[in-house]
Order: structure tokens, then C-alpha cells, then sequence
């Protein structure tokens, strides 16, 4: 059995998403005293008196807002509603109950989940401003302040007494698989139909989504997590304490938290610097990835000549491995996952001592190690120390004299050899006399 789910729901503004930070214990949802900007569901893992569970943050329900996203908003939480094991709603003890609380707490009374009901901004802690709450419908109201972090671990306690009794915890061992790229490039809908059905909102606007969006599924038998992140824009266009900066913040969290990195490019567009920036922090976070080539039906050139621009904006992660999709047509998506398959399966693959020094033998006798000073180097061996991604390590004679250039030849020679490709890996030179 999966962990239970605990879904935070409630109208915009209440500290839904403070107080979704303060049961995780750090910043995963973005705070900002914007309405809306949880537009999507949010996971993480938390845990309460020995008890895991998975912690939800939906998008604020406003029923009568006029956001654009209000339809695709309100879709996103009652699926978190329909997969709720508890359902956490917050209303906000300063304002009193509101129309949209009346609203919520009239869709919650329909559900047959068990609700705890939140009071929060209740600064001064005075509980009688919580009595007006009982009219919702929905049990005793509990009053927190999540600014003072007053009366949360009482919350908790609720939660967690509506917790099956017989609940055993399942460990994901899958592939975690991140979608990182610019805004409107199409990273959310490629997610929708890797899912085979509409998971998080998805828009022609650029900037949707803000939040990265964790969701586990299965695919030819196999378990994996997706990670959908907000699009990456450059640095200097950013504010860091604006949505988007938290967004950035999110997308480069989700990168090391990824077994396999999707870097979604647009077809329809060339090839911009913040493409080629987005990539580097994913070769620089030492991840193995896929690029996809999205909107392949609208494309300005051929394979042939798009292959040829990214060998050359690309050519610091010269293992790439490209497709050409279309999240629209569904061009190629039955690759994606093979590919994913094949490139982790790449970065944990392991050469045996024997087969690593014969490589090495064969390299060293077409191009010796560079002499530096009058000091040559001399390569004694090299073993595997490690996978995901693979790292060398070569002992040596003088081993400061090894420079780029060699590092590299011996990079091309392990890969003409052994299938890294999709995969970055390491070389360490150390210093080794001869006995």
C-alpha cells in the first residue's frame, strides 16, 4: 500500500502554501502575496510521529474568480481531493468565513474523506475567534498561526489519527525523470501525454506553470516519477524574490533530484542561448539526458540540419542523444521512455578492471600522456569507482601534466569502446609512483 496523502485545500491568500513549508520543514512551495500562484499540486514527503505520508498543495479555490485558470485550477484540486487520504482546509481566522470558504467547505462536505478543519493567521492565538468556523459544516475548527508556528504539531496529530491502522509503506525504486526547458515550450503537455491524460495545466500563456509537479506512474511494467518543472528563462530577466525566481530556484532543485533529465527544446524556434544554458546546468549537475525536440510538426529545418546545430551549441556534452516529438501529434513519443531506459541504464553501467586497463592499454599506445617540464606522465592503471554518472579514476606518474586535451582523448576512447551515450562521465587523475 502507497503512503497516505494529505491534501492542503482552501480559497487563495489563506497560507496554504506557508503552511504546506512548515510541515516539510523547508521552502518547496512558493509563498507570495500574489492570489493564484499555486496553480498546480504539489508534493512532497513529510512525516509526523513515525508516520510517512505524502503532503499535497493545491491551487487556491476561488469559484467566482475570473483567472483564466480558474477551470484548470479547480480540476487539479479535486483530483487531489479524489486521491486524498486527509484532506487539510485552511481558512483564514482574520477574514472570517467568505463566500469561497462556503464554496469549498460545500464541495468537501460531498467527499468521503475525513476533513480537518484549519483556522490560520490566529496571531494573538484568541480560539474564540475559531467559533464562527463551526458553521462550515465540518467538525471543530483548530486554530494554528503559521507565522509563529503555533499549533501545528496539534494539527498533525489530527491528521495522522485518520491513517489506516494497517498501512505498510512502499519504497519507489523507479526512475525519477525531470522535463526542464524554457517557458512555452511545451513541457507540460509532453507530460500530459506521456500520462495518457491531463495532469497538470497546460496553456498557450507563457509562464503556467510555476511549481514543479511530481508524479509517479508506470510504463511497460516499469515505475518511474515525473517531474514537470517551471520553464527557465535567463538569470538577468528574473527577480529573484518574483514567482518566477522561486521557479528557477524549483527547476534547478529538480534537476538533482533526477535520475534522467528531459531537455525539452521548441521545433518552431532556433536554438537560443538559454537553451544551450538550460543544458549546461544539467551537464554541470552531471546527469544523463535526452533532448526533445518539441513541436517536431512546426519545425524551420531539417533533422539533419537541427542535429547539426546542436553538435555545435552542444559540443561541451557531445553524448547527447536527441528525438524529434510532438506532444501535439504524438510524433515520436513512444521513443521516450526507451530512450530514458537506454540513458540510465548507460550512466549505471559498470566496466570490469580488466576491460578498463585494456582500453586504456590501446589508448596510451596511439597517444602517450603529455610530458610537461622535461617530467612525463605515466599512466599505471584505472578502475571504476562509481555509477549514475560512471567515474574513472586513473593513477599516475606526475599527473598535474595530464591536460584537457588528454583527459579527453581518453573521454572519446572510453566512449568508442563501452555505450555511455546520454551520460556525462568522470575522470579523476592521481598521483602514483612505481614500485
Amino acid at each position: 500500500m502507497n503512503k497516505p496523502i494529505v491534501a492542503i485545500v482552501g480559497r487563495a491568500n489563506v497560507g496554504k502554501s506557508t503552511f504546506f513549508n512548515k510541515i516539510c520543514g523547508r521552502r518547496i512551495s512558493i509563498v507570495d502575496d500574489v492570489a493564484g500562484v499555486t496553480r498546480d499540486r504539489l508534493y512532497a514527503d513529510a512525516s509526523w510521529c513515525g508516520k510517512d505520508f505524502t503532503i499535497v498543495d493545491t491551487g487556491g479555490v476561488e469559484l467566482n474568480s475570473e483567472d483564466v485558470f480558474k477551470k484548470e485550477i479547480i480540476e487539479q484540486v479535486m483530483l487531489a481531493i479524489e486521491n486524498a487520504t486527509v484532506i487539510i482546509f485552511v481558512v483564514d481566522g482574520k477574514t472570517g468565513i467568505t463566500q469561497a470558504d462556503e464554496d469549498v467547505a460545500r464541495l468537501l462536505r460531498k467527499q468521503k474523506v475525513p476533513v480537518v478543519l484549519v483556522v490560520n493567521k490566529l496571531d494573538s492565538f484568541d480560539t474564540s475567534l475559531v467559533y464562527e468556523f463551526y458553521g462550515l459544516g465540518l467538525g471543530d475548527p483548530m486554530p494554528i498561526s503559521c507565522t509563529q508556528s503555533r499549533g501545528i504539531g496539534d494539527v498533525l496529530d489530527a491528521v495522522v489519527s485518520h491513517f489506516p491502522t494497517d498501512l505498510q509503506v512502499d519504497e519507489f525504486d523507479g526512475i525519477k525523470i525531470s522535463l526542464i526547458g524554457r517557458p512555452n515550450v511545451g513541457k507540460s503537455s509532453l507530460m500530459n501525454r506521456l500520462l495518457g491524460k491531463k495532469r497538470v495545466v497546460v496553456s498557450d500563456i507563457e509562464g503556467t506553470t510555476r511549481d514543479s509537479v511530481v508524479v509517479p506512474f508506470r510504463c511497460n511494467k516499469k515505475d518511474y516519477q515525473l517531474i514537470d518543472t517551471a520553464g527557465l528563462r535567463r538569470q538577468r530577466s528574473v527577480e529573484k524574490q518574483s514567482v518566477e525566481g522561486y521557479s528557477v530556484l524549483r527547476s534547478m532543485s529538480a534537476i538533482e533530484m533526477s535520475d534522467v533529465v528531459l531537455i525539452v527544446l521548441d521545433a518552431s524556434k532556433e536554438v537560443s542561448e538559454q537553451d544551450v544554458r538550460i543544458a549546461g546546468f544539467v551537464h554541470e549537475a552531471k546527469k544523463p539526458s535526452v533532448v526533445l525536440v518539441n513541436k517536431w510538426d512546426e519545425k524551420i529545418m531539417t533533422k539533419d540540419e537541427f542535429k547539426k546545430v546542436l553538435d555545435e551549441k552542444l559540443s561541451f556534452m557531445s553524448y547527447f542523444k536527441v528525438l524529434f516529438v510532438s506532444a501535439l501529434s504524438g510524433t515520436g513519443l513512444s521513443e521516450i521512455m526507451k530512450t530514458v531506459d537506454e540513458v540510465y541504464e548507460n550512466a549505471s553501467r559498470r566496466i570490469t578492471t580488466g576491460i578498463l586497463n585494456d582500453i586504456l592499454h590501446d589508448a596510451i599506445l596511439n597517444f602517450e600522456p603529455p610530458s610537461k617540464n622535461g617530467k612525463k606522465s605515466k599512466i599505471m592503471f584505472a578502475t571504476q569507482a562509481d555509477t549514475n554518472p560512471p567515474k574513472f579514476v586513473f593513477f599516475c606518474k606526475e599527473p598535474q601534466n595530464i591536460n584537457f586535451s588528454y583527459e579527453r582523448y581518453l573521454e572519446n576512447r572510453l566512449r568508442e569502446k563501452v555505450d555511455f551515450s546520454g551520460t556525462p562521465i568522470e575522470l579523476a587523475f592521481k598521483g602514483k609512483e612505481e614500485d
